[in-house]
């Protein structure tokens, strides 16, 4: 495939819900290209583009996959894409290298959460859209019930391009609306449709489709648009036509389809269209720069392309998707990453088809291209020949679900923390960090489906096994009254033995963390022995008194004790200090305290009342209510730590996938009796 010229690559992202079809669209494009010789399937694992061991046993795409499409002229670059909640940081980092997003709906179960995500993510970076009706011939399959969902859910601006022949088990072709005519289908869709007349029965329902084509449409001119309006005249064909792409890709008319992928039906209506009507790169609109300014795909321009995607291959090693934003790019040619100053060579080219790679001697602006091997490069990094272009990378959601992880073999561990330090470089919404206050590895994720991936790909990849276990919550001890106690330590071996004695004054110091005083008069402990009298306190706040967990917020003084001047020395008096401390806990009111967090939850307004009682199943308290542009309601909470810490899985069974929520730590409150009892009983039958 030699480097198309600019105005003939169509990028297109496939988008929307699991199972509505996208990989299977792709996969019948494919096919009717002549690009594959038959049609891969998901359910059997032949998939072209679901080639991942994962994808395979999930029977659903993980990630992006790029299917280069050859049409006519033309190159389609068809971004086959997630539908799932846990992997929406990679469709979102893929739009960002496409000028349409071709949403597919399911013809039964229509428009659902993730489309509607989706869409308003479309929306936000001004993409322009369509629609693909899939599996029109399924049973309890309705066009049109479908249609007034697609126009309820995301405005009127959605109109039928084609419409079906047929529905459920009879459906036999479509309206090709644009043309008017009627378009049939062989059965394996390896040969040009069959074009006649449209059937009487269908011409009013045609008609109307055609009218509200033109009305969409006429809007894209605003002289057209007056004479259309007055009624002096009609939209020709060949006005109709002219318009049609102007008028997709400033949003005025958003284009729907209907067809079958698994019979391949309907699938040469939408390619054509791709090719003649759909928006080329320099149509995309400003790519935003770092620095506040903007710029556009030029073929012209010096070398330069956007990093929306890295993968690690076990076979080739790292491979960085490019989106060339202009110039050519060639094998050998430099670049300069702009987020590192650091140069990278060019080894290879590749264009991507699945796993397959094709190695190809250019690329143009505009085009979509794989390189193997480039080194301390990551997603969102900008190549240019200069290192002067920096493009500003879209916001990626924010991981909420912490799980922690540690190798099922501790000689392991460390092969486990080099595996997920990759794993973070390729996937943006993958978080990684050292917990040093409960020891433990903690990974933060979108989701269980996400975390369960990188455990099997950690097995398959890097040969090492990792298993989850509970997360710690970083609970406190404190002390709420003032009390006083001696800590005295004297042992005696034969030879010199040790002694150290003390009193210790604790009190509460809220909010102040800690504080040591000495207040000893006349030399009852010799000066040099009181850092070790402040040591050895530290070293049980650590311990913790109640639960094993460290204490806050304690002021403590020594202001007397007596020492031996043979026996007595540092560690003689951090053990006594010990012993003191412990001493005075027992008449300070010790109690455990519980990490809080805030909580902004989005939901739309149907589930807002379920949230909220199940909030306060969890000892949450409702802080406030607000609402956003779309309608939905934000309820800002304040709740255990440790009541919320799944909370991603019960959120998405309780909204059925649509609520979102964000979160942060804030402050300690009191833990209730219960939750103390329950955390002092488990620390002592583990010391036991």
């Amino acid at each position: 495939m030699t480097a198309p010229a600019t105005e003939h690559v169509r990028n297109i992202v496939l988008v929307g819900q699991d199972g509505a079809g996208k990989t299977s669209l792709a996969e019948a494009m494919l096919h009717v290209s002549g690009r594959t010789p038959r049609m891969g399937t998901t359910h059997d694992g032949k998939s072209y583009l679901d080639y991942d061991q994962e994808e395979i046993r999930r029977k659903f795409t993980l990630g992006t996959s790029v299917a280069p499409i050859p049409y006519h002229d033309y190159k389609i670059n068809l971004l086959d894409t997630s539908g799932h909640p846990d992997f929406i940081g990679d469709t979102l980092a893929t739009m960002q290298a496409a000028e349409m997003a071709l949403f597919v709906v399911d013809a039964v179960a229509g428009p659902q959460v993730m489309t509607t995500k989706l869409w308003r993510e479309a929306e936000g970076m001004r993409l322009s859209r369509a629609v693909f009706i899939n599996h029109i011939d399924r049973e309890h399959a309705n066009f049109d019930t479908i249609m007034a969902q697609l126009h309820a859910r995301f405005g009127s601006r959605l109109g039928p391009v084609t419409i079906p022949i047929g529905v459920a088990e009879d459906f036999k072709g479509v309206i090709d609306v644009l043309r008017m005519k009627a378009r049939y289908f062989d059965q394996d869709g390896t040969t040009d449709d069959r074009i006649e007349d449209i059937p009487a029965e269908y011409a009013e329902a045609a008609q109307i489709a055609r009218d509200r084509l033109c009305d969409l449409v006429a809007e894209a001119d605003d002289d057209l648009m007056m004479k259309y309006l007055d009624g002096s005249e009609q939209l020709t064909q060949e006005e109709l036509e002219s318009l049609l792409d102007k008028a997709i890709a400033q949003e005025l008319f958003i284009p729907v389809y209907v067809g079958s992928t698994i019979i391949e039906q309907g699938i040469r209506c939408v390619m054509k269209d791709i090719c003649t009507y759909f928006p080329h790169p320099r149509h995309h609109g400003a790519f935003r720069l770092a620095n506040g300014e903007e710029t556009f795909v030029d073929e012209d321009g010096e070398p330069a392309a956007f990093v929306f995607k890295t993968v690690a291959d076990p076979f080739v090693g790292r491979l960085s998707y490019l989106k060339l934003i202009s110039g050519v790019l060639t094998p050998s040619m430099e670049l300069i990453n702009a987020r590192t100053g650091k140069k990278d060579r060019l080894g290879h080219l590749y264009v991507m088809m699945g796993k397959e790679a094709t190695d190809v001697k250019s690329a143009k602006a505009g085009d979509i291209i794989v390189v193997p091997k480039l080194t301390d490069t990551r997603a969102g990094d900008t190549l240019s020949q200069s290192g002067t272009m920096s493009i500003d990378p879209l916001p990626l959601p924010v991981p909420q679900y912490p799980v922690a992880i540690e190798a099922a073999n501790k000689k392991e561990e460390d092969k486990v923390g080099t595996f997920l330090t990759r794993a973070v470089e390729n996937d943006p919404t993958l978080r990684v960090a050292r917990n040093e206050q409960t020891h433990q590895t903690i990974v933060t994720a979108m989701g269980e489906a996400q975390v369960e991936t990188l455990l099997a790909r950690m097995k398959e990849q890097a040969k090492v096994e990792a298993r989850l276990v509970p997360v710690r919550i970083p609970y406190r001890e404190t002390i709420t009254k003032t009390a006083e106690a001696q800590g005295r330590h004297k042992k005696q071996t034969g030879g010199a033995g040790q002694f150290g004695d003390c009193w210790l004054r604790i009190s509460p110091n809220p909010g102040e963390g800690y504080e040591f005083s000495d207040e000893v008069k006349g030399g009852a402990i010799p000066g040099g022995l009181i850092p070790a009298v402040d040591k050895g306190v530290q070293e049980a706040m650590a311990e913790g008194f109640l639960a094993g967990y460290p204490m806050v917020d304690i002021k403590c003084a020594v202001f007397d004790g007596s020492y031996h001047s043979v026996d007595s020395n540092e560690m003689a008096f951090k053990t006594a200090a010990r012993i003191g401390f412990r001493a005075a806990c027992e008449q300070a009111g010790a109690i455990l305290l519980e990490p809080m967090a805030t909580m902004d939850i989005v939901v739309t307004e149907e589930y807002a009342g379920t949230v909220m009682g199940d909030i306060a199943t969890r000892r949450g308290r409702i802080v406030g209510t607000d609402s956003t542009d779309e309608g939905e309601t934000v309820i800002m909470v304040r709740v255990p730590y440790a009541e919320v810490i799944s909370y991603t899985k019960d959120l998405r069974a309780m909204t059925r996938g649509s609520g979102s929520y964000y979160i942060e730590l804030e402050g300690y409150d009191p833990a209730p009796a219960d939750v103390t009892k329950k955390l002092v009983e488990a620390y002592q039958a583990s010391k036991a």
